[in-house]
């Protein structure tokens, strides 16, 4: 009864209330499926990512070593299984004092010629050098800074010469806490950032003190360092000669020699630190430095009968219950190097021989290529010859290393560390 337009208008309403149930339908569709189809899709992806993330945690990446140590820096668990399996092999790592990026280098080119980890040593004065001589000093600023950019390089390369790298630090005396606390700080940080500290491990040196104040002090910080996963050496005795400001040079002869039962002392208190890592550098004779034969009398004896006596006392079936650290091994005999790691072992430092090989290296540069060193201009191929690539300092710097890296491989074949990654 109503006019064609009408009639054309309800047609319209009818389409546009039929097209809106349509979509109303398929909306429901679409976003109720979820709540039964879509989600077993996603918890099956998520669980997935799960398994894939535990199956790469746990493949080794190294035949001969434990699954948790990878390449790169080395920390916490990691590190423990590291030094365990040095210990039950026999064989100690390298641990070399470093003053720059060109000697970091060259630690990690050389563990990955021979095939083995590498310790990385920062020094108060090495930190200092790295930061820079010219830099504010006050408060050990520099020496905290310089320390922190050298680990930080350490941890941006590592990876790329595919060894275990364990970050350390060296002799700190009681003085000088005020730079392990800083050092402290910066791993704090790197830990809540990273669930790792930013360095492995840390020295202690407070053979200066009484034993039990010097046990004393390394318990208060273990308490600190076990919280981060960080590990302790500590000094008992003392290390004779003179190193990096340390100076020991005219101290007691008796003093060089450290008694079991002051192993034992330092490992029952250290051992009462809940998740407490540590390992022991024992005097026996060691000095730091290069001396004629004769003028040194190393006892490694001292740490062989240090594991028996702590052993008998805890007797639990461990022969080797501490983990030994040798300090001033440059210039130590073959002999003395590998009965020391029969007793236990881990670590053995080397700074004046790897010293006097990188400058070695940097002479020999010199000596071969004397002629074209004498000028920017001019050298035997002609007066008008540039000296460019001559002088340029990566050339001389590049000797260093390689000779550094060499004498670090003869190191690690004195120690048995060689290709005990695969």
């Amino acid at each position: 009864q109503g006019s064609p337009f009408m009639s054309y208008f309800q047609l319209y309403s009818i389409a546009v209330q039929y097209t809106s149930n349509m979509k109303l339908a398929l909306a429901t569709l679409v976003f109720a499926a979820p709540a039964y189809a879509f989600v077993p899709t996603g918890s099956f992806g998520v669980q997935s990512a799960l398994k894939m993330s535990t199956e790469t945690s746990s493949e080794k990446a190294f035949a001969k070593l434990p699954a948790s140590v990878k390449p790169g820096v080395v920390t916490g668990k990691a590190l423990e299984d590291l030094l365990n399996d040095a210990k039950e092999k026999g064989y100690a790592i390298p641990g070399v004092n470093i003053v720059g990026t060109n000697s970091i280098n060259s630690c990690m080119e050389a563990a990955a010629k021979y095939g083995g980890p590498i310790m990385v040593t920062f020094s108060k004065g090495g930190g200092q050098f790295i930061a820079g001589k010219a830099a504010d000093n006050s408060g050990d600023k520099a020496s905290i800074a310089g320390a922190i950019a050298g680990a930080k390089h350490v941890r941006e390369v590592a990876k790329l010469y595919g060894v275990p790298v364990v970050l350390h630090t060296d002799h700190c005396q009681k003085a000088w806490l005020p730079w392990i606390d800083g050092l402290l700080v910066a791993s704090e940080e790197y830990f809540a950032q990273h669930g790792e500290p930013l360095f492995s491990s840390h020295m202690l040196d407070l053979s200066e003190e009484p034993l039990e104040e010097n046990i004393a002090i390394c318990k208060e910080y273990m308490e600190k360092f076990a919280k981060l996963n960080i590990l302790l050496e500590f000094e008992l005795g003392v290390t004779g000669g003179e190193e990096d400001g340390v100076d020991n040079s005219g101290v007691d002869s008796s003093r060089l020699y450290t008694q079991p039962e002051e192993v034992y002392y330092a490992y029952e208190q250290l051992s009462q630190v809940p998740n407490a890592m540590f390992t022991c550098a024992a005097s026996f004779g060691n000095v730091h430095g290069v001396y004629a034969p004769g003028n040194v009398d190393l006892q490694p004896v001292i740490l062989h009968n240090s594991q028996k006596y702590i052993a008998e006392k805890l007797n639990n079936g461990d022969s080797k219950p501490m983990k030994f650290v040798f300090h001033g091994g440059s210039g130590s005999s073959v002999e003395d190097i590998r009965y020391a790691i029969e007793a236990g072992v881990i670590k053995m430092n080397i700074d004046t021989d790897t010293q006097w090989a990188f400058w070695d290296g940097v002479r020999q540069y010199e000596a071969k290529y004397h002629d074209y060193l004498q000028g920017q201009i001019g050298n035997p191929d002609g007066p008008e010859k540039p000296n460019k690539k001559y002088y340029d300092p990566r050339m001389m710097l590049r000797a260093g290393e390689e000779a550094m890296a060499a004498r670090l491989v003869k190191a690690a074949e004195d120690l048995n560390c060689v290709n005990v990654l695969n």
